[in-house]
């Protein structure tokens, strides 16, 4: 209703400051400039699905591929997600602050980043799946090709994430526009479990037993359901199963960028005209000298944490606490079936009730499911109830934090009307943050399973060892969220102030048009 009234509000405000003809006329040329077609909200969201398609795989995957097909010792693979994390996150505030300086072409500033950093990316996320003929060199190996696609991807994500700003000026759009986008991505980061999780586990090599397993019961260790066992699966099986989803993957980020780059155009007269380029640390103190930015990322800093971190461990846990080695790819794949089902929920629950309240409700539901998985006894079917629900607060975390950052934007340009041209550091630097600290977690995560005496590809664990993977994707999470709903709880821009900021940026641009339009119509007139 508030969004109603704001709406409404603007539209008598624009009748009664603009009662000349001419003035409506510029006006109706300017309005179609601002809405965005079906065709061009959808080709705008697919090119969001690349980035979580891949994000997803390496999530859930990458550390059980690393300690049991790769067969790293777990303090090498602590190194190699540690690195390649805090790469990333180097690399996101270095390209924003690049993207901001870079030209206007004829493809816009945005698009060329993406179509140039493509090749690469796709080349160098095939590799990292690929297990090398050779011992000694393999952490140098997987190292390079995650920095390197990490870097590509960076160059691919942050113009991506930035041009939301230039595909309309009108803040209604733009919110529709990421609604699209987060529904599309939370269906890729479905589409990455499904490829990855359902070829993988097609051809999941048998564990090894370990001498406390023998004599033990090892039903749940077995060949996956439907296999010969007269032909096992073997870990080179295993391997080429992972190559074969990377192979796929890639074909779906190429087709992904091309839709992306034909089907959106950016809009020069969405980009005011830019103050002079800060320098890095400059733009640093920019942006995180804006108050509402600054508590917006340390909230989602916070939750993100939480679920990277049960993003991270997830797999681990299913295979070895709960003990569902052979179906724990069904599971992942239930949480983001949910959470591609309930996103349409989120985006009217925020429309009714607020960004902020959406926030709160939907990252504190995921809490009484990350207690209850860990305190239930082991049960496939209670474990995909419990993972069905949780996939609703997961839903939350991936539409909130996207639909907001555009608002903070638009804060900082009302109050900082001179300084202009920083979209893309404000997106960079929120990616930064809480791309270096997942690193952290996911580095420190591992490495505590290495120190809690790690089995690779063992039928079971220590109990140090499930202890671990308890605390990794329960205990911790929740703390983190709790930490980050209480941040939220200073962020300062309700709706009333969102649906103001509106009201006064389209008034800024009416104001800057007419500016425009004078000397054309004296020229005319002389």
């Amino acid at each position: 209703m508030a969004k109603g009234e704001g709406s409404e509000q603007y539209s008598n405000a624009s009748l009664l400051n603009k009662p000349d003809s001419s003035d409506g006329i510029i006006l109706a040329r300017k309005e179609p400039s601002n809405r965005l077609s079906i065709c061009n909200k959808l080709c705008y969201a697919i090119g969001g699905a690349p980035y979580q398609i891949t994000g997803c795989a390496l999530g859930f995957f990458l550390q059980i591929y690393l300690l049991d097909v790769a067969q790293l010792d777990p303090f090498y693979a602590s190194i190699i997600l540690f690195v390649g994390r805090a790469w990333d996150a180097v690399t996101d505030p270095t390209v924003g602050f690049l993207v901001s300086r870079s030209r206007w072409t004829r493809f816009g500033r945005m698009l060329p980043w993406i179509l140039f950093s493509t090749p690469l990316a796709v080349l160098s996320y095939f590799l990292i799946w690929y297990v090398p003929p050779f011992e000694d060199g393999k952490v140098i190996w997987y190292l390079i090709f995650y920095c390197v696609f990490q870097t590509c991807q960076t160059c691919f994500h942050v113009p991506y994430s930035a041009l939301t700003m230039f595909i309309s000026t009108d803040q209604k759009e733009r919110d529709s526009a990421t609604a699209y986008r987060m529904t599309v991505e939370v269906m890729g980061t479905l589409l990455g479990t499904a490829i990855q999780g359902q070829i993988v586990g097609m051809a999941n090599a048998p564990c090894v037993p370990g001498p406390d397993d023998i004599g033990a019961n090892m039903s749940n260790f077995s060949h996956p359901v439907g296999l010969n066992l007269s032909e096992p699966i073997t870990l080179e099986h295993t391997k080429t199963a992972y190559m074969i989803a990377s192979g796929i993957i890639c074909a779906i980020y190429v087709l992904c960028a091309i839709v992306l780059f034909f089907g959106v155009r950016e809009k020069k007269e969405s980009a005011r005209p830019r103050t002079v380029p800060l320098s890095f640390f400059q733009g640093i103190k920019l942006v995180m000298g804006h108050g509402p930015y600054a508590k917006l990322v340390l909230t989602f800093l916070f939750t993100s944490l939480a679920f990277m971190l049960l993003e991270g461990n997830f797999a681990l846990f299913c295979s070895y606490t709960l003990g569902f080695r052979n179906d724990f790819q069904n599971i992942l794949l239930v949480i983001m079936l949910s959470a591609t089902l309930t996103i349409p929920f989120w985006q009217w629950f925020l429309t009714r009730f607020g960004k902020k309240t959406a926030v709160c409700t939907g990252t504190l539901s995921v809490v009484p499911f990350m207690i209850l998985v860990v305190c239930i006894k082991s049960n496939l079917y209670v474990t995909y109830l419990v993972s069905f629900a949780a996939g609703v607060g997961v839903a939350a975390a991936f539409l909130l934090p996207w639909s907001m950052l555009p608002d903070v934007v638009d804060d900082f340009q009302v109050q900082n009307p001179d300084s202009t041209g920083h979209e893309a550091l404000f997106y960079s630097f929120y990616v930064f943050f809480t791309k270096f600290a997942s690193g952290i977690s996911l580095g420190i995560s591992t490495l505590s399973l290495d120190f809690a005496g790690y089995i690779s590809r063992g039928c079971s664990q220590p109990e140090e060892v499930n202890l671990t993977l308890k605390v990794l994707v329960s205990i911790a999470p929740i703390i983190l969220i709790i930490i980050g709903v209480s941040i939220l709880y200073w962020y300062p821009i309700n709706e009333e102030r969102r649906q103001g900021n509106r009201k006064l940026l389209q008034e800024m641009r009416e104001n800057e048009s007419d500016s425009d339009s004078e000397p054309t119509e004296m020229a005319l007139m002389i």
